[in-house]
């Protein structure tokens, strides 16, 4: 009787058996699903010790919904509570930059990520820390998007929190979809615009998104309203400040001297007429800011940079608003009262 093939391998060859490979590859797959199951059991975990998960979403780029979503958990973290700020844009992460986390070293301890620690105790997780070259675009097609979004849900150690905020890319694509889909009890979204139309027409598609996908709207902030200006002339005089396009603004001043005209850089209020029209809550407005662009890049937020600034008493209107706003959504909501 003829040897099977097998035997006549030469040992110490280098090749394996097939035999042995498909036990090898059996041994990858077991592995993997171990894996898949402790994420979903953390994941589930996750339900039960974040009290409230809340999406930052934007319809298109550029209306400043990074700085809201940072301003959010700077705001909630103010008012003593324990909050997580999870930066989920893999091709543009912009959260550790504004925060001055930058050089963040994350500690990984029995294979879950654990948050580097940000300006008023916030926890913080972005792809950024995860990247070796800041400046190489990451190319990636949406299976690998999707299992590395996935991954970095469940891999995260975020302990008990208040609230977990999640910034988003711009856009109403993979990433919102994936975490709304992995991610139990996402408690609602919050919608970023600015007051000219065509990011008007871009947030109504966001609204429309939620809806579709059955997540709260728990409602519209207005970003770069209007920019205020003040000064002092003389008491109780009435005169005019030349505003956008060379249109005068009468104004006058107090007993006192003061004064101060707001002027409408990007229009103003087409944030509230959406949130109207599409039958939603309109949180807020935020005032337009130089001061946030050079804290975003200095590594300061507008917050802590002026805690008792015009900006930060706007987001903490907004962030009493999106409270009231979770309050009455369920009992369960309540906890973060």
């Amino acid at each position: 009787m003829a040897d099977s093939p097998v035997s006549h391998h030469p040992s110490g060859g280098g090749q394996e058996s097939p035999d042995s490979q498909a036990s090898n590859e059996q041994k990858a797959q077991m592995e993997q699903a171990y894996q898949q199951m402790q994420r979903k059991m953390r994941i589930g975990k996750m339900d039960e010790e974040i009290k409230h998960k809340i999406m930052v979403l934007s319809g298109k780029g550029g209306v400043g919904k990074s700085t809201v979503a940072t301003g959010l958990a700077l705001s909630l973290a103010r008012k003593g509570k324990n909050v997580g700020l999870m930066d989920i844009d893999i091709t543009g992460p912009n959260v550790p930059k504004m925060l001055g986390l930058e050089e963040a070293e994350l500690n990984v301890e029995d294979g879950q990520i654990h948050p580097a620690n940000g300006p008023s105790g916030v926890k913080v997780i972005s792809m950024a820390f995860l990247l070796e070259d800041p400046d190489k675009p990451v190319i990636w097609r949406g299976p690998i998007k999707l299992g590395a979004i996935q991954q970095f849900i469940g891999d995260v150690a975020w302990g008990e929190l208040d609230a977990l905020i999640i910034d988003f890319p711009p856009g109403t694509s993979d990433e919102p979809l994936t975490v709304s889909q992995s991610l139990p009890g996402i408690d609602g979204v919050v919608i970023v615009t600015t007051p000219q139309e065509v990011a008007l027409l871009d947030s109504r598609k966001s609204i429309n998104f939620a809806k579709t996908i059955s997540v709260p709207v728990l409602g519209v902030v207005e970003n770069m309203s209007g920019y205020k200006i003040v000064g002092s002339t003389q008491p109780n005089l009435d005169f005019s400040v030349m505003g956008p396009g060379g249109i005068p603004i009468e104004c006058k001043s107090d007993q006192e001297g003061n004064w101060e005209v707001t002027l409408d850089v990007f229009k103003s209020g087409g944030g509230r007429d959406s949130s109207s029209e599409m039958g939603v809550p309109f949180l807020g407005s935020l005032p337009f800011d130089p001061g946030i662009v050079r804290g975003g890049d200095d590594g300061v937020h507008r917050i802590i940079a002026e805690p008792d600034g015009e900006t930060a008493k706007a987001f903490e209107k907004i962030v009493d608003n999106i409270m009231d706003q979770l309050g009455k959504s369920s009992d369960r909501s309540l906890r973060i009262i």
